[in-house]
């Protein structure tokens, strides 16, 4: 045998154990076998650097450090699905198949809903060549260097291969790496990541592949999606089948069942064994298995009617709440934490839960040494509920908000008509300073990638910055000294930190964190004004003139200019290159929506709330906060609020999350009348 037949032969073979290892998992060899193997491929790819082929394992961690992740089209749309909360949900969406069908379903497809990054993988002649995020369901991010360390993701496929196939899936890491990766973190003294999810989804979009391959994610595929060629197959069952078949991985979890009982009893059995496996679920996917049902029944603006999520109960823990602390957050404001006995709930073991302010305190009646009840489902910040009041020891106190700051020495008030109390140490709060700089380089705001809680303070502490505009002098040779940072590490924050000098301006007054002005505000005052010298200029009641924006907001934005250590931060950083203006960017799409004015609530599928007001600005449209009666429309989403009631009381129009779509692609005419 010749040296590249024995390499071809090493090829086919690691393939097949890293299938039986990583997708069927059932090894036929053990790892020393196998690392005898891998061993003699690499020893060949030294010497004969000519035979490397890019479907090898050891291709799948290399190539450039990704400076950032381009654009992809989806061949086919990625949609998004609806929910059902509750049994009945799901009844009613049964019913409405079955009444437009005209026929009772043949089969159901059920499915465990991984709680992780969905993705897109497409293979050409049966070689990966591409992966991609979700995205917005139409245009998502490149991550192939990425995803081709994933080892459950097979490089080559198996079997006959279609010229074109696509396919969606869930990309996940499992408890135990989790869990692992936590140790590690707490043994280099770093801060433990807070859920497998995000944390799946980070690792995905490193910037460096060899970082990913470090994490051990997994991926599960659930749905095929645009392909040229391959079999006739008439069901999602087989379709799935026909997928692992050639070689990707599907969830044996999952099953087919024949009845609307039985997808009944399937998401009971899910229920109670939802921490049993070794990956974290936050629904079932209940799907049509007929192919041809499903064409049938199609699909709204957003999601297939064929499909839907029946989302899992949140969880709820009791524990014990040893203290109730407070932390000074950016603007000032003072805000009680319950730290607690660790407890595992919702997937993850909770320490910490947000008690808003003291007045939510005194009407929970919380107190230190109660034993609470402790709820989270999903992504959701922990909560707790309440206490059990037959098991409070004797002796427990009601909590009172501390007169004093404990981080700074100043007095803490509440100001008349506001539920929060606020410090008034101002920035020699060191805790108000550190929450306000990590505020001012996170990513809705200047986003500085790599300077987190654990640099900031490494930061202060040392002296080295004081406010935002000190950031901007940080030179490669101020971080080289401190412990822990190399030339690689210093040389990208301060790559990513002259990159933020040229934010938009809407990001920048976001940043800048005046009270009241979230992201939203802050878009609106760009867009008024055009420069921080225009907005600085103008006073409360110029702002308020401003759809979208009250007497309050107004009134805080005069405030925040007229501290002269404002202006002189402002000035500071404008001096140091950050843009103090938005330069005007034509947009490619018709504007379709000039004057029009939109209030978006609740939440829209498809959609995150920046890339709906995005949309419609991008149209020549106008997006405000609050419903008047100079209001164009309210886009209303799953759990809108009292803006639908105001909005339904003025007679102006509402629009779901379709109509939204077709607003976007149809123009304001459909708002006539």
């Amino acid at each position: 045998m010749d040296i590249a037949e024995r390499y071809r032969e090493l090829l086919d073979q690691l393939r097949e154990h890293n299938h039986r290892y990583h997708v069927l998992d059932a090894p036929i060899i053990d790892d020393n076998t196998y690392d005898l193997l891998y061993r003699e491929l690499v020893e060949l790819e030294d010497a004969h650097p000519e035979l490397v082929a890019n479907v090898s394992p050891t291709q799948r961690v290399g190539g450039p450090v990704a400076e950032a992740f381009s654009p992809v089209t989806h061949r086919q749309r990625m949609f998004s699905l609806d929910n059902a909360m509750d049994l009945d949900d799901l009844a009613k969406w049964n019913e409405r198949l079955i009444g437009s069908l005209g026929h009772q379903p043949s089969a159901y497809s059920c499915e465990l809903k991984i709680d992780g990054l969905a993705v897109s993988l497409t293979y050409e002649s049966g070689f990966l060549t591409r992966a991609a995020t979700r995205g917005d369901g139409v245009v998502g991010e490149d991550v192939t260097a990425n995803v081709r360390t994933i080892r459950s993701v097979p490089l080559e496929l198996r079997g006959d291969a279609p010229p074109v196939m696509e396919v969606r899936g869930e990309i996940y890491l499992p408890v135990s790496e989790f869990d692992a990766l936590n140790e590690r973190q707490a043994e280099a003294g770093l801060q433990p990541y807070i859920n497998p999810r995000n944390t799946a989804a980070g690792s995905v979009r490193q910037k460096d592949p060899s970082t990913t391959a470090s994490r051990n994610l997994a991926v599960w595929i659930y749905q095929l999606g645009h392909i040229e060629g391959g079999p006739d197959l008439d069901t999602h069952t087989s379709q799935m089948q026909w997928i692992a078949d050639l070689g990707l991985r599907v969830n044996p979890a999952n099953a087919t069942v024949s009845d609307f009982d039985e997808v009944v009893a399937y998401i009971a059995d899910a229920t109670e064994h939802r921490h049993d496996r070794d990956y974290e679920t936050d629904g079932i996917v209940v799907k049509l298995d007929s192919l041809r049902d499903q064409q049938e029944a199609g699909f709204t603006a957003r999601s297939p009617k064929w499909a839907i999520a029946f989302k899992l109960p949140p969880e709820e823990k009791t524990t014990r709440l040893d203290e109730i602390r407070i932390n000074v957050g950016r603007t000032g404001a003072v805000t009680p934490y319950a730290v607690m006995e660790p407890v595992f709930v919702g997937g993850v073991t909770v320490t910490n839960a947000t008690l808003h302010n003291e007045g939510e305190i005194h009407r929970k009646d919380v107190r230190p040494g109660d034993t609470v009840i402790v709820r989270r489902a999903g992504d959701v910040i922990p909560e707790v509920v309440g206490p059990v009041l037959e098991l409070r020891p004797p002796g427990t106190e009601v909590w009172r908000m501390p007169t004093v700051c404990p981080y700074c020495g100043n007095p803490i008030v509440l100001p008349d008509g506001q539920a929060k109390a606020k410090c008034t140490g101002g920035f020699e709060c060191p805790s108000r300073l550190r929450e306000y700089l990590s505020h001012f380089v996170s990513r809705g705001a200047m986003d500085i990638d790599g300077m987190g809680y654990r640099t900031i303070d490494t930061l202060l502490e040392l002296g080295l910055i004081s406010d935002p505009a000190d950031i901007y002098g940080l030179a490669v040779d101020d971080l080289l000294p401190l412990d822990g940072w190399k030339e690689t590490s210093a040389t990208n924050l301060i790559a990513a930190i002259d990159a933020s000098r040229m934010r938009s301006l809407s990001k920048l007054v976001f940043a800048l964190g005046i009270d009241h002005v979230g992201g939203t505000v802050a878009g609106l005052l760009a867009s008024e004004f055009g420069s921080i010298d225009a907005l600085a200029s103008a006073n409360a009641d110029d702002i308020e003139q401003i759809d979208g924006i009250g007497p309050e907001i107004a009134r805080s934005v005069e405030e925040w200019f007229a501290d002269p250590g404002n202006n002189d931060m402002v000035g500071r950083l404008g001096r140091a290159g950050v843009s103090l203006e938005d330069d005007v960017v034509e947009s490619s799409l018709a504007q379709n929506l000039v004057g029009t004015t939109v209030v978006i609530t609740g939440a829209i599928e498809g959609f995150t709330r920046d890339s709906a007001r995005e949309a419609v600005e991008q149209r020549g449209g106008k997006v405000t906060s609050s419903v008047s009666s100079r209001t164009s429309a309210l886009i209303a989403g799953e759990r809108a609020g009292s803006k639908l009631a105001k909005a339904e009381s003025l007679g102006i129009p509402v629009l779901d999350g379709e109509e939204f779509v077709a607003l976007l692609d149809g123009g304001a005419g459909m708002l006539d009348g």
